[in-house]
């Protein structure tokens, strides 16, 4: 018997019959219906088929696993992970993102002693998106991990935990040698918005890697710290890449520090627009009187975008 995949009523017996058909079209078909079905009974037929001789039908498995998302289907996806098919394994790895039971995190961190560098940094993947207090110490040993993929996707574990104990390796990650580590890592101490961090932040202003300066100077305009001293954000408007003076201008707009106005003004004269763009519009958030000349030069800029927020910005300063 064949189900049909249209069908309003899932009828789960026919399907559990085609997951054992000869034909593996067939297979991927009911495999499908079942994941798309949303009865928890279906997710226990999914798991039966998690070692289905077809890759394809494997795939379709690791990706319906991860709409159901409890523990037992978490241990599908953990098993579907090690597949020696980079599909398949890639598939469980997506699907372990979509699980949100947090009862789910023991499997997922008992998973963290494999030998694949791939799998390690998948589990840290879904972790972080389950916020489990269990996954802490095992994201902090990973920290140590020789893989970079690893210890970027521990920083993302510990940055969505917002622990304030945390701060101090996300702090030491700071210091990675892998850049990509520290512009997490940075990016984490911003997203957590914690004050213990803001030091950090500071000094990843002046990181020999502009990925890393950039991150900086958009954490700084999340961080609000009474007596935040801004002149190194300011300083940062110098920056030799436009897209770190662009984060350094949202964050004086954000953090609302008038005194940078003038030195954001001098942006305006830069050759990327999107940097013109945002200096503008970090000027009518700021609306300082001193950048009104400026201003009205900009209202001709070439591009269309620059002078669309510097009328904005003049039409701010009217009403300052």
């Amino acid at each position: 018997m064949t189900a049909d995949l249209f069908e309003d009523d899932v009828d789960l017996a026919a399907l559990a019959e085609d997951l054992q058909s000869d034909d593996p079209q067939r297979r991927r078909v009911s495999v499908l219906a079942l994941s798309d079905s949303g009865d928890p009974e279906a997710s226990k037929l999914l798991l039966s088929v998690v070692r289905d001789p077809d890759p394809g039908v494997r795939r379709q498995v690791a990706l319906g696993l991860g709409t159901f998302g409890g523990p037992g289907d978490a241990e599908g996806l953990v098993a579907l992970l090690r597949d020696a098919d980079p599909g398949v394994s890639q598939a469980a790895a997506e699907g372990l993102c979509e699980i949100k039971d947090a009862d789910a995190a023991p499997v997922l961190v008992a998973g963290l002693t494999d030998a694949s560098p791939f799998v390690r940094a998948s589990l840290l993947r879904g972790l972080k998106e389950l916020r489990s207090a269990l996954a802490l110490g095992p994201a902090l040993q990973a920290l140590q991990d020789e893989d970079t993929e690893v210890r970027i996707q521990a920083v993302g574990v510990i940055g969505y935990l917002k622990r304030e104990d945390a701060v101090p390796a996300l702090q030491a990650a700071a210091r990675d040698p892998d850049p990509h580590v520290r512009r997490t890592a940075i990016s984490a101490l911003g997203f957590s918005r914690l004050a213990g961090g803001v030091a950090t932040l500071v000094r990843g202003l002046a990181d020999n890697a502009w990925s890393v300066r950039e991150a900086a100077a958009e954490a700084l305009g999340y961080t609000k710290v009474e007596g935040f001293d801004p002149a190194p954000l300011v300083a940062a408007l110098d920056d030799a890449f436009w897209q770190v003076r662009l984060k350094a201008v949202r964050s004086l707009a954000q953090l609302g520090v008038r005194e940078a106005a003038p030195h954001i003004a001098r942006n305006l004269d830069h050759p990327e627009p999107n940097l013109r763009k945002e200096a503008a519009n970090g000027l009518g958030h700021l609306a300082h009187p001193d950048t009104r000349d400026i201003l009205n030069q900009a209202a001709t800029d070439p591009d269309a975008d620059v002078r669309k927020n510097a009328r904005w910005a003049l039409s701010r300063l009217g009403a300052a």
